[in-house]
């Protein structure tokens, strides 16, 4: 979790941002046929238990449900719910996302830095909430590439809330991860290519509206998703523009990028 929006909802509200910015269009989505794009439930009710089915706990040590304590409907989504006089967390993700450890260990760092967040006094008197819930693309290919892309919405209790990305991407067929470093061609600048892009959208959607420069250089590309045809990068709310503007997410079609990608 970026310590630079844990402070920008503990600030609260001292600078009145002009709310146009906060009428930006919707984000590019994929489209092409060949990918399936699945997006759980957005209820926040984790522990509820359907009057079908009844969720089961997993057991397996290497589930990140059950690292986690949760439970898993029969939609396959695990449900973890957390609920304390100071403070409440949800959260839901695929149990069947190929990289268990990986998702556990990122889970757990984020509900732990939460929990430390709003557990330092002085407190606000008002609600703590952590509410996490995925999106999954998939290639065409069974033995191509699946991405996991986890939305986070935290209150620390401050006049803002924030919300920000976590992903992961996994390469069915070498069964190994993908990261920023391996999505790219060595020796490559991928910045140098993606920011006029994303800069240049930016500016679209939030017309009339100044965009600085990228100073978090790569750190603003780390979370992304791969289709067959695009990919797409999540940029958290005040990661790059304002805070107003909030969360951002950005298409880039493959053959933009044919000369980095490895």
């Amino acid at each position: 979790m970026r310590t630079r929006n844990v402070l920008i909802a503990l600030v609260g509200a001292t600078v009145v941002i002009g709310t146009a910015a906060c009428g930006n269009s919707s984000p590019s989505k994929p489209g092409p046929a060949s990918e399936t794009v699945t997006t759980p439930p957005t209820t926040s009710a984790a522990t509820t238990t359907s009057p079908t089915s009844t969720p089961t706990i997993m057991t397996s040590a290497s589930s990140a449900c059950s690292d986690l304590g949760g439970t898993v409907g029969a939609d396959q989504v695990c449900a973890v719910h957390t609920q304390t006089p100071g403070y409440t967390i949800d959260m839901k993700f695929p149990a069947d996302y190929p990289d268990q450890g990986t998702l556990s260990d990122l889970l757990t760092r984020e509900r732990d830095q939460f929990v430390e967040a709003v557990s330092k006094p002085p407190q606000p008197p008002y609600a703590k909430e952590l509410d996490i819930t995925p999106t999954t693309y998939r290639s065409a290919a069974d033995d191509g590439t699946e991405s996991l892309v986890l939305e986070e919405h935290a209150d620390y209790g401050g006049a803002h809330p924030v919300t920000f990305y976590n992903a992961l991407n996994y390469d069915l067929g070498k069964k190994a991860p993908i990261t920023y470093d391996t999505l790219f061609k060595p020796g490559t600048d991928p910045v140098a290519v993606l920011d006029p892009i994303v800069k240049a959208e930016f500016e679209k959607r939030l017309q009339g509206t100044p965009i600085d420069d990228n100073i978090g250089g790569a750190r603003n590309y780390q979370n992304f998703a791969l289709t067959d045809d695009a990919v797409i990068f999540f940029i958290g709310q005040g990661d790059w523009a304002f805070s107003a503007a909030g969360p951002q997410q950005f298409s880039i079609p493959r053959s933009e990028l044919a000369s980095i990608l490895a």
